[in-house]
């Protein structure tokens, strides 16, 4: 992360009676403005693509993520640069990246209206959500073999936190993480927001040439939206594993593209939404067992 990620502030902290003036490290929110520069001259134009807050660092791999997860562009060699940039002496020069395409890409701009689907609160139906999904993805259709012992699942939410630099400090960033199945940890990403840390994970998997990630299991710090089900969809992810729950429409998603989808994923037990094939249990279900009425809080 970058070195501006965190400030530290003035604040007083109580415990029952006492109270100690000290001060306490959080974590930095600030509006990241991506522009696009694309079109063959003479027609070349700049276009204001999206604001998002999020927490400074990894800024050109968030870009480059969110460019593709929304289906903007289809491969990394679609760049032909990214830079902080700004046009007006008023603008902070770090929260204002541009992203160049080269002469000839044309983006898919029209993909932005699937930004009306990716909230859970936009009142939008799953089907039109999920069907403008399908119409973008590249690896909806990307046969896979992946599987991933029990055990292994187990391991992963410890591993990412001791990986987990900001949060330890501030506890205030969600995190995402990507795993291989014999559970080690490939690449974290942090950001105030959830559906930023993910870009931000697979910006980076696109940079490096590494997509599809069809064989490695993505793991999300918190719940498990549709949002996030959706970008990992875009990047061929099969297994997501999540500390929280997920939400009914990305049970939905995870249905549709064949996502094996894993829930409450924390104290040594987990549960598999979707796609149960992919998981090597260690046990067989027990019939008539205690837990199964237990509602995960």
């Amino acid at each position: 992360m970058s070195s501006k990620s965190t400030i530290k502030l003035p604040v007083t902290k109580v415990y029952a009676t006492l109270c100690t003036d000290m001060a306490d490290e959080l974590a930095v929110e600030e509006p990241l403005e991506i522009r696009l520069v694309h079109g063959a001259p003479p027609e070349r134009r700049i276009q204001n693509i999206s604001v998002t807050m999020r927490t400074p660092g990894n800024d050109p791999e968030l870009a480059a993520g969110f460019l593709f997860t929304e289906g903007i562009i289809s491969k990394v060699s679609d760049i032909d640069q990214i830079n902080h940039t700004a046009t007006v002496c008023s603008e902070n020069r770090e929260n204002v990246i541009t992203v160049t395409l080269k002469e000839d890409i044309v983006p898919q701009l029209k993909n932005m209206e699937r930004n009306f689907y990716t909230t859970s609160s936009c009142g939008v139906c799953g089907k039109g959500s999920i069907d403008a999904i399908r119409t973008v993805s590249i690896y909806g259709d990307v046969e896979d073999h992946i599987l991933i012992d029990s055990e292994i699942l187990h391991s992963l939410p410890d591993t990412l936190s001791h990986h987990q630099d900001v949060f330890s400090i501030t506890g205030g960033l969600h995190a995402c993480a990507l795993f291989s199945t014999s559970g080690n940890l490939l690449m974290v990403r942090e950001d105030v927001g959830r559906h930023n840390a993910l870009d931000k994970l697979i910006g980076t998997a696109l940079n490096h040439g590494l997509l599809p990630l069809t064989d490695n299991v993505l793991l999300l710090s918190g719940r498990a939206s549709f949002e996030l089900v959706q970008k990992a969809a875009m990047a061929g992810i099969c297994v997501i594993a999540a500390v929280g729950a997920p939400s009914s429409l990305a049970v939905e998603l995870a249905t549709e593209f064949n996502i094996t989808l894993i829930g409450f994923l924390r104290n040594h037990r987990f549960n598999i939404y979707t796609a149960p094939h992919r998981v090597v249990l260690q046990s067989n279900k027990i019939a008539n067992s205690p837990f199964k009425h237990i509602h995960n809080h």
